[in-house]
């Protein structure tokens, strides 16, 4: 079936974009990473990733892992991204390496008894809104190190201690294993989406941020992986300026401010539900994309545009009115 196509131009101050979906594709990541946690809690995997895109980790996390505390959020988001980026790369890597950093794991959604550490280092991270760059030690480093401080319910002497120390390690490294070949046997690697390079190219420095649902650890990673420079405004899920997150208008505001621009004259690159009615909510004028989403799934969330891809977009940088600007024309 083939549309008619009409041209509309238009010009605006600024771009804010969202980034999985819209910049990136790591859907397959992401979806395993979702899918993963539903085995665990003994949920849905299609029901819990349909319920958590285009929303922050934390805020998912708090509604299908309500045990988690306030102060254990932090690690838990960062654990889980970790997992995502881990889905990323395994098909390319060799999983069984011992210098693999593997995210923690909880076998059969039992509850871990370690700390998370700091996260693997990210190659191009030199900012100060980067990552951590402390390595975190190994899955099994730190289940090791669990096994040998555990205290079981009844005392254990001699060889019935080592026994069921020695099975229990087994255990966990046979679960750890299968997950890691299972992480291996489908290439899930992130990968720049059509047209974004060429816009990106076609907007000056300090004329456009990043505004997403990801946290530092999964939006630098996602970002780096596919050859994009994170910019200077860069907002993350774990900004604690931020007091909500998408479908609220929080990110896109928090972004147009640090940009020193107005959201309403602002351009917002969406493609999530979520993400699009937090665009509208701003001000901003909003292009969604068809990219994660089909278009009956996003065609009524109040966007002003609607394209296949960044394709059908181009950006060129005008003078109005002796001020620069950012002239759109988009094709829909």
């Amino acid at each position: 079936m083939s549309f008619n196509k009409s041209t509309t131009s238009f010009v605006a101050d600024a771009v804010l974009f969202d980034m999985d979906g819209t910049l990136t594709d790591s859907i397959a990541a992401v979806e395993a990473a979702w899918g993963k946690v539903a085995k665990d809690i003994g949920q849905d995997p299609a029901y819990v990733i349909a319920a958590t895109h285009g929303k922050r980790a934390i805020d998912n996390l708090a509604q299908f892992k309500p045990e988690l505390k306030a102060h254990e959020m932090d690690d838990a988001v960062t654990e889980f991204e970790n997992t995502i980026l881990y889905y990323a790369d395994a098909f390319h890597s060799n999983p069984s390496s011992t210098s693999s950093s593997t995210p923690s794991l909880t076998p059969f959604g039992a509850s871990p008894s370690y700390t998370p550490g700091s996260i693997t280092p990210l190659s191009d991270m030199s900012s100060e809104d980067s990552c951590a760059t402390l390595k975190r030690p190994s899955f099994i480093a730190r289940l090791s190190s669990a096994i040998l401080n555990m205290k079981p319910k009844a005392p254990l002497y001699g060889d019935e201690e080592s026994l069921v120390q020695s099975s229990f390690a087994q255990s966990v490294q046979d679960t750890l294993h299968a997950w890691q070949v299972e992480a291996a046997s489908v290439d899930r690697s992130v990968r720049i989406l059509p047209g974004v390079k060429k816009m990106m190219d076609s907007i000056p420095q300090g004329r456009y941020a990043v505004a997403t649902s990801g946290a530092k650890t999964y939006a630098y990673g996602c970002m780096t992986r596919v050859g994009i420079t994170p910019p200077a405004v860069t907002i993350t899920a774990d900004d604690k300026r931020l007091k909500a997150g998408k479908p609220a208008p929080d990110p896109f505001l928090l972004a147009a401010d640090c940009l020193g621009f107005d959201p309403k004259k602002c351009v917002v690159f969406e493609d999530s539900p979520s993400g699009i009615r937090a665009g509208v909510a701003s001000g901003a004028t909003v292009i969604a994309l068809c990219t994660s989403h089909e278009r009956s799934q996003i065609e009524n969330c109040g966007a002003h545009f609607l394209v296949e891809n960044m394709e059908d977009v181009v950006c060129e940088v005008v003078e109005q009115d002796g001020s620069m600007c950012l002239k759109f024309t988009v094709n829909c």
